[in-house]
Protein backbone atom coordinates (compact mmCIF):
# COMPACT_ATOMS: atom_id res chain seq x y z
CA UNK A 1 0.00 0.00 0.00
CA UNK A 2 1.36 3.42 -0.97
CA UNK A 3 1.56 5.88 1.93
CA UNK A 4 2.25 9.37 0.67
CA UNK A 5 3.29 12.56 2.43
CA UNK A 6 2.72 15.88 0.65
CA UNK A 7 4.92 18.57 2.20
CA UNK A 8 3.52 22.00 1.36
CA UNK A 9 0.00 20.65 0.98
CA UNK A 10 -1.66 24.07 1.29
CA UNK A 11 0.37 25.74 -1.49
CA UNK A 12 -0.63 26.38 -5.11
CA UNK A 13 0.36 22.94 -6.40
CA UNK A 14 0.25 21.06 -3.10
CA UNK A 15 -3.40 21.75 -2.34
CA UNK A 16 -4.54 20.31 -5.66
CA UNK A 17 -1.96 17.51 -5.74
CA UNK A 18 -3.07 16.28 -2.31
CA UNK A 19 -6.69 16.04 -3.51
CA UNK A 20 -5.67 14.30 -6.73
CA UNK A 21 -3.46 11.76 -4.93
CA UNK A 22 -6.26 11.01 -2.47
CA UNK A 23 -8.64 10.37 -5.36
CA UNK A 24 -6.19 7.81 -6.76
CA UNK A 25 -4.70 6.13 -3.67
CA UNK A 26 -7.46 6.70 -1.10
CA UNK A 27 -8.00 9.52 1.40
CA UNK A 28 -6.44 7.65 4.30
CA UNK A 29 -3.20 7.01 2.41
CA UNK A 30 -2.20 10.63 1.67
CA UNK A 31 -0.99 12.80 4.54
CA UNK A 32 -1.31 16.58 4.12
CA UNK A 33 1.88 18.04 5.56
CA UNK A 34 1.78 21.70 6.60
CA UNK A 35 3.67 24.37 8.52
CA UNK A 36 2.31 26.22 11.53
CA UNK A 37 0.10 29.08 10.40
CA UNK A 38 -0.76 27.40 7.09
CA UNK A 39 -2.94 24.55 8.29
CA UNK A 40 -5.23 22.75 5.82
CA UNK A 41 -8.86 23.83 5.93
CA UNK A 42 -12.17 22.49 4.67
CA UNK A 43 -12.03 19.39 2.48
CA UNK A 44 -8.24 19.24 2.61
CA UNK A 45 -8.35 18.88 6.40
CA UNK A 46 -11.46 16.74 6.66
CA UNK A 47 -10.90 14.18 3.88
CA UNK A 48 -7.69 12.59 5.17
CA UNK A 49 -4.85 12.72 7.69
CA UNK A 50 -2.74 15.84 8.18
CA UNK A 51 0.43 16.53 10.13
CA UNK A 52 2.66 19.48 10.91
CA UNK A 53 5.80 18.96 8.85
CA UNK A 54 8.30 21.81 8.70
CA UNK A 55 11.17 21.06 6.29
CA UNK A 56 13.59 22.98 8.50
CA UNK A 57 12.93 20.51 11.35
CA UNK A 58 14.42 17.09 10.43
CA UNK A 59 13.10 15.38 13.56
CA UNK A 60 9.56 16.50 12.77
CA UNK A 61 9.87 15.06 9.23
CA UNK A 62 11.23 11.76 10.59
CA UNK A 63 8.44 11.50 13.17
CA UNK A 64 5.71 11.97 10.54
CA UNK A 65 7.34 9.52 8.10
CA UNK A 66 7.63 6.85 10.80
CA UNK A 67 4.18 7.45 12.30
CA UNK A 68 2.42 6.96 8.96
CA UNK A 69 4.89 4.49 7.39
CA UNK A 70 5.44 6.88 4.48
CA UNK A 71 7.08 5.43 1.36
CA UNK A 72 6.74 8.43 -1.00
CA UNK A 73 7.33 12.12 -0.24
CA UNK A 74 6.17 14.94 -2.50
CA UNK A 75 8.28 17.89 -1.37
CA UNK A 76 6.66 21.14 -2.56
CA UNK A 77 8.15 23.48 0.04
CA UNK A 78 9.71 26.52 -1.66
CA UNK A 79 9.45 30.29 -2.06
CA UNK A 80 8.44 31.36 -5.56
CA UNK A 81 10.76 33.38 -7.78
CA UNK A 82 9.78 36.98 -7.05
CA UNK A 83 9.29 36.41 -3.31
CA UNK A 84 12.61 34.56 -3.11
CA UNK A 85 14.49 37.57 -4.52
CA UNK A 86 13.37 39.62 -1.51
CA UNK A 87 14.14 36.83 0.98
CA UNK A 88 17.16 34.94 -0.42
CA UNK A 89 18.33 33.43 2.88
CA UNK A 90 14.88 32.07 3.66
CA UNK A 91 14.57 30.75 0.10
CA UNK A 92 17.80 28.77 0.58
CA UNK A 93 16.82 27.59 4.06
CA UNK A 94 13.52 26.16 2.81
CA UNK A 95 14.62 25.02 -0.64
CA UNK A 96 18.03 23.51 0.07
CA UNK A 97 18.49 23.00 3.81
CA UNK A 98 14.93 21.67 3.86
CA UNK A 99 15.60 19.31 0.97
CA UNK A 100 18.73 18.01 2.71
CA UNK A 101 16.63 17.17 5.76
CA UNK A 102 14.04 15.36 3.64
CA UNK A 103 16.65 13.38 1.71
CA UNK A 104 18.34 12.29 4.93
CA UNK A 105 15.02 11.00 6.31
CA UNK A 106 14.30 9.33 2.96
CA UNK A 107 17.71 7.63 3.03
CA UNK A 108 17.12 6.30 6.54
CA UNK A 109 13.49 5.26 5.96
CA UNK A 110 13.57 4.07 2.33
CA UNK A 111 11.29 6.73 0.83
CA UNK A 112 11.03 7.90 -2.76
CA UNK A 113 11.18 11.70 -3.12
CA UNK A 114 9.69 14.12 -5.65
CA UNK A 115 11.07 17.68 -5.44
CA UNK A 116 10.11 19.76 -8.48
CA UNK A 117 12.55 21.94 -10.33
CA UNK A 118 11.58 24.76 -12.67
CA UNK A 119 12.28 26.66 -15.85
CA UNK A 120 13.88 29.05 -13.37
CA UNK A 121 16.84 26.67 -13.20
CA UNK A 122 17.97 28.02 -16.57
CA UNK A 123 19.63 31.35 -17.31
CA UNK A 124 20.54 33.83 -20.03
CA UNK A 125 23.21 31.54 -21.50
CA UNK A 126 20.78 28.64 -21.90
CA UNK A 127 19.37 28.04 -25.42
CA UNK A 128 15.91 29.65 -25.30
CA UNK A 129 14.04 27.74 -27.98
CA UNK A 130 13.68 23.96 -27.59
CA UNK A 131 15.89 24.12 -24.50
CA UNK A 132 17.64 20.72 -24.29
CA UNK A 133 17.22 18.35 -21.36
CA UNK A 134 20.96 18.54 -20.65
CA UNK A 135 22.28 22.04 -21.18
CA UNK A 136 23.90 25.08 -19.53
CA UNK A 137 22.21 26.08 -16.28
CA UNK A 138 23.55 29.39 -14.96
CA UNK A 139 20.56 31.20 -13.37
CA UNK A 140 20.98 34.61 -11.74
CA UNK A 141 18.09 34.41 -9.27
CA UNK A 142 18.27 32.74 -5.86
CA UNK A 143 15.20 30.75 -6.91
CA UNK A 144 17.03 29.43 -9.95
CA UNK A 145 20.24 28.74 -8.05
CA UNK A 146 18.30 26.77 -5.45
CA UNK A 147 16.51 24.76 -8.16
CA UNK A 148 19.78 23.78 -9.87
CA UNK A 149 21.09 22.75 -6.44
CA UNK A 150 17.88 20.78 -5.87
CA UNK A 151 18.50 18.82 -9.07
CA UNK A 152 22.14 18.10 -8.26
CA UNK A 153 21.52 17.20 -4.62
CA UNK A 154 18.65 14.87 -5.55
CA UNK A 155 20.84 13.14 -8.15
CA UNK A 156 23.64 12.87 -5.58
CA UNK A 157 21.39 11.04 -3.12
CA UNK A 158 20.26 8.67 -5.86
CA UNK A 159 23.78 7.93 -7.08
CA UNK A 160 25.44 7.69 -3.66
CA UNK A 161 22.69 6.23 -1.47
CA UNK A 162 20.13 4.80 -3.90
CA UNK A 163 17.35 7.16 -2.77
CA UNK A 164 14.63 7.04 -5.47
CA UNK A 165 14.58 10.73 -6.38
CA UNK A 166 12.62 11.97 -9.39
CA UNK A 167 11.47 15.38 -10.61
CA UNK A 168 10.18 17.54 -13.42
CA UNK A 169 11.09 21.11 -14.36
CA UNK A 170 7.79 22.93 -14.09
CA UNK A 171 6.90 25.74 -16.46
CA UNK A 172 4.59 28.46 -15.11
CA UNK A 173 1.58 26.70 -13.55
CA UNK A 174 -1.89 28.06 -14.34
CA UNK A 175 -4.77 27.22 -12.01
CA UNK A 176 -8.25 28.48 -11.13
CA UNK A 177 -8.20 26.89 -7.66
CA UNK A 178 -5.40 28.62 -5.77
CA UNK A 179 -4.49 32.31 -6.23
CA UNK A 180 -0.94 33.06 -7.46
CA UNK A 181 1.75 33.46 -4.82
CA UNK A 182 4.62 35.57 -6.12
CA UNK A 183 5.84 33.91 -9.30
CA UNK A 184 7.05 35.51 -12.53
CA UNK A 185 4.45 33.64 -14.59
CA UNK A 186 1.56 34.67 -12.29
CA UNK A 187 0.29 37.18 -14.85
CA UNK A 188 -1.02 34.22 -16.86
CA UNK A 189 -3.33 33.40 -13.94
CA UNK A 190 -4.18 37.00 -13.00
CA UNK A 191 -5.30 37.77 -16.54
CA UNK A 192 -8.10 35.20 -16.33
CA UNK A 193 -9.29 36.62 -13.00
CA UNK A 194 -9.46 40.11 -14.55
CA UNK A 195 -11.37 38.78 -17.57
CA UNK A 196 -14.01 37.07 -15.42
CA UNK A 197 -14.35 40.12 -13.14
CA UNK A 198 -14.79 42.42 -16.14
CA UNK A 199 -11.67 44.44 -15.26
CA UNK A 200 -9.03 45.87 -17.56
CA UNK A 201 -5.85 43.80 -17.11
CA UNK A 202 -2.56 45.57 -16.39
CA UNK A 203 0.16 43.24 -17.69
CA UNK A 204 3.59 43.36 -15.97
CA UNK A 205 5.34 41.44 -18.79
CA UNK A 206 6.27 42.91 -22.19
CA UNK A 207 4.44 41.95 -25.36
CA UNK A 208 6.27 39.16 -27.18
CA UNK A 209 7.86 37.67 -24.05
CA UNK A 210 7.44 33.92 -24.53
CA UNK A 211 7.41 31.61 -21.51
CA UNK A 212 6.57 27.94 -21.02
CA UNK A 213 3.29 27.36 -19.16
CA UNK A 214 1.27 24.36 -18.04
CA UNK A 215 -2.34 23.95 -16.90
CA UNK A 216 -2.69 22.54 -13.40
CA UNK A 217 -4.33 19.22 -14.41
CA UNK A 218 -1.29 18.50 -16.60
CA UNK A 219 1.10 19.63 -13.83
CA UNK A 220 -0.51 17.12 -11.44
CA UNK A 221 -0.46 14.42 -14.11
CA UNK A 222 3.30 14.94 -14.60
CA UNK A 223 4.06 14.71 -10.86
CA UNK A 224 2.09 11.48 -10.49
CA UNK A 225 3.22 9.83 -13.73
CA UNK A 226 6.94 10.40 -13.11
CA UNK A 227 6.67 8.76 -9.67
CA UNK A 228 4.73 5.83 -11.14
CA UNK A 229 7.18 5.39 -14.04
CA UNK A 230 9.17 2.20 -14.56
CA UNK A 231 12.59 3.04 -13.04
CA UNK A 232 14.40 0.79 -15.54
CA UNK A 233 13.37 3.21 -18.34
CA UNK A 234 14.72 6.32 -16.62
CA UNK A 235 17.99 7.61 -18.03
CA UNK A 236 17.45 10.97 -16.35
CA UNK A 237 15.89 11.65 -12.96
CA UNK A 238 16.35 15.22 -11.71
CA UNK A 239 14.76 16.85 -13.47
CA UNK A 240 12.81 16.28 -16.70
CA UNK A 241 11.82 19.11 -19.02
CA UNK A 242 8.05 19.01 -19.49
CA UNK A 243 6.49 21.27 -22.13
CA UNK A 244 2.85 22.00 -22.70
CA UNK A 245 2.12 25.62 -23.68
CA UNK A 246 4.36 28.49 -24.80
CA UNK A 247 2.95 31.98 -25.27
CA UNK A 248 3.42 35.70 -24.70
CA UNK A 249 0.89 38.02 -23.04
CA UNK A 250 -0.67 39.10 -26.35
CA UNK A 251 -1.40 35.47 -27.29
CA UNK A 252 -3.24 34.58 -24.09
CA UNK A 253 -5.09 37.92 -24.34
CA UNK A 254 -6.26 36.99 -27.86
CA UNK A 255 -7.35 33.54 -26.64
CA UNK A 256 -9.49 35.14 -23.91
CA UNK A 257 -10.95 37.71 -26.34
CA UNK A 258 -12.52 34.84 -28.30
CA UNK A 259 -14.78 34.23 -25.30
CA UNK A 260 -14.75 37.75 -23.80
CA UNK A 261 -14.75 40.20 -26.74
CA UNK A 262 -15.04 43.21 -24.42
CA UNK A 263 -11.87 42.31 -22.47
CA UNK A 264 -9.11 44.95 -22.40
CA UNK A 265 -5.39 44.83 -21.53
CA UNK A 266 -2.66 47.44 -21.10
CA UNK A 267 1.04 47.05 -20.29
CA UNK A 268 2.89 48.36 -17.24
CA UNK A 269 6.11 46.35 -17.23
CA UNK A 270 7.60 45.28 -13.88
CA UNK A 271 11.41 45.45 -14.33
CA UNK A 272 12.15 42.58 -11.89
CA UNK A 273 9.55 40.22 -13.36
CA UNK A 274 10.60 41.14 -16.89
CA UNK A 275 14.30 40.50 -16.21
CA UNK A 276 13.50 37.11 -14.70
CA UNK A 277 11.19 36.24 -17.60
CA UNK A 278 13.85 37.11 -20.17
CA UNK A 279 16.32 34.73 -18.52
CA UNK A 280 13.97 31.76 -18.88
CA UNK A 281 13.37 29.49 -21.90
CA UNK A 282 10.77 30.28 -24.54
CA UNK A 283 10.03 26.57 -24.93
CA UNK A 284 11.67 23.47 -23.48
CA UNK A 285 12.41 20.28 -25.43
CA UNK A 286 10.58 17.56 -23.49
CA UNK A 287 11.50 14.61 -25.72
CA UNK A 288 13.32 12.82 -22.87
CA UNK A 289 10.17 12.87 -20.72
CA UNK A 290 8.13 11.61 -23.66
CA UNK A 291 10.61 8.82 -24.39
CA UNK A 292 11.41 7.71 -20.83
CA UNK A 293 7.97 7.83 -19.15
CA UNK A 294 5.47 8.66 -21.90
CA UNK A 295 4.81 12.28 -20.94
CA UNK A 296 2.02 13.86 -22.99
CA UNK A 297 0.04 16.96 -21.95
CA UNK A 298 -3.74 17.08 -22.37
CA UNK A 299 -4.49 20.81 -22.69
CA UNK A 300 -3.65 23.39 -25.35
CA UNK A 301 -4.18 27.16 -24.97
CA UNK A 302 -7.75 27.16 -26.26
CA UNK A 303 -9.00 24.20 -24.20
CA UNK A 304 -7.29 25.61 -21.10
CA UNK A 305 -8.74 29.09 -21.68
CA UNK A 306 -12.27 27.73 -22.08
CA UNK A 307 -11.94 25.64 -18.91
CA UNK A 308 -10.32 28.45 -16.88
CA UNK A 309 -13.03 30.96 -17.77
CA UNK A 310 -15.83 28.50 -17.03
CA UNK A 311 -14.37 27.36 -13.68
CA UNK A 312 -13.40 30.86 -12.54
CA UNK A 313 -16.88 32.18 -13.38
CA UNK A 314 -18.38 29.52 -11.11
CA UNK A 315 -15.79 30.21 -8.40
CA UNK A 316 -16.05 34.01 -8.38
CA UNK A 317 -19.76 34.42 -9.09
CA UNK A 318 -21.16 31.18 -7.74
Amino acid sequence: MNMILVIGSTGQIGSELTRKLRSIYGNANVVAGYIKGAEPKGELAEAGPMAECDVTNPQMIANVVKKYNIDTIYNLAALLSVVAESKPRLAWKIGIDGLWNILEVARECGCAVFTPSSIGSFGLSTPKMLTPQDTIQRPRTIYGVSKVTTELLSDYYFNKYGVDTRAVRYPGVISYMTPPGGGTTDYAVDIYYSAVRGEKFVCPIKEGTLMDMIYMPDALKAAINIMEADPTRLVHRNAFNIASLSFGPETVFAAIKKYKPEFEMVYDVDPLKQSIAESWPDRMDDSCARNEWDWCPTYDLDTMTKDMLEKLTIKLKG
